[in-house]
């Protein structure tokens, strides 16, 4: 701990990436792990989606399931503590795998977050990416002459909405995978919090980092593939650690 303090003490180009575990302490579920979502149905392919309405009506049913979690989470200590050091102008930027908006809602701009997987919060249009908010979707489906027999198309382009997120099969986004690497290449210290680093491409950044001289610190409860290349390993519970961490 005291050495992870003494380089964020001597460095302002920090880079922290975040995966499901700092959102777990907000009670929003880590979808991969066992008793997860993926574990309990297969997950809708990214083409399936294009190609299919049956299969934008289901995602659509699930998303609003998954959302009840969602909805009511907040920023919790882990989040709070990234904020704080954030506001001591010593990270560039935060990766986050996340999809739920709670770096935001802690108080961080949003040019500072780089959703390498997109965000749960809204919709877009795959064609023009006009943006929709995800109650125009829910009246849509469930509004009576409807009742989720059809999905929504975009008023604009009649193009296929679907949420901002990113799904398996689908490319991941261009601008973001560029500052990712680029600030993971440039950065001083890469501290990963509560990410597994089984999802690539993003789980390779800590690899980058790393090769370009940056200090690696991973802090997740469980072991990772990485933690034999990192320079400090800390399994522990996380939003009390980065308390202790970061002030």
């Amino acid at each position: 701990m005291n050495d992870i303090k003494k380089w964020i003490a001597e460095t302002n180009k920090i880079v922290i990436f975040t995966g499901a575990g700092i959102s777990t302490e907000s009670g929003i579920p880590d979808f991969r792990s066992p008793g997860g979502i993926w574990t309990k149905m297969q997950p809708i392919m990214f083409q399936d989606f294009l190609s299919s309405e049956a299969s934008q009506i289901e995602s659509w049913k699930r998303k609003f399931v998954i959302d009840k979690d969602m909805k009511v989470a907040k920023p919790n200590i882990g989040h709070i503590a990234i904020s704080k050091l954030y506001s001591k102008n010593k990270i560039s930027y935060i990766l986050t795998q996340n999809i739920d908006n709670l770096h935001h809602d802690s108080g961080i701009p949003d040019n500072k977050i780089i959703e390498l997987h997109g965000n749960s919060t809204y919709a877009k249009c795959l064609n023009c990416n006009k943006r929709y908010e995800l109650s125009y979707i829910k009246e849509f489906l469930e509004k009576k002459d409807n009742n989720y027999s059809t999905a929504p198309k975009c008023i604009e382009c009649n193009g296929i909405i679907k949420s901002a997120t990113i799904s398996f099969g689908q490319p991941m986004p261009i601008k973001e995978m560029q500052i990712a690497e680029k600030s993971s290449i440039e950065c001083d210290l890469f501290i990963v919090i509560g990410s597994s680093l089984k999802v690539y491409p993003a789980a390779g950044l800590p690899i980058l980092a790393k090769k370009n001289g940056a200090k690696l610190i991973i802090i997740n409860r469980e072991t990772t593939e990485l933690d034999s290349i990192s320079d400090r390993v800390l399994n522990k519970e996380i939003g009390v650690t980065l308390d202790k961490l970061f002030y």
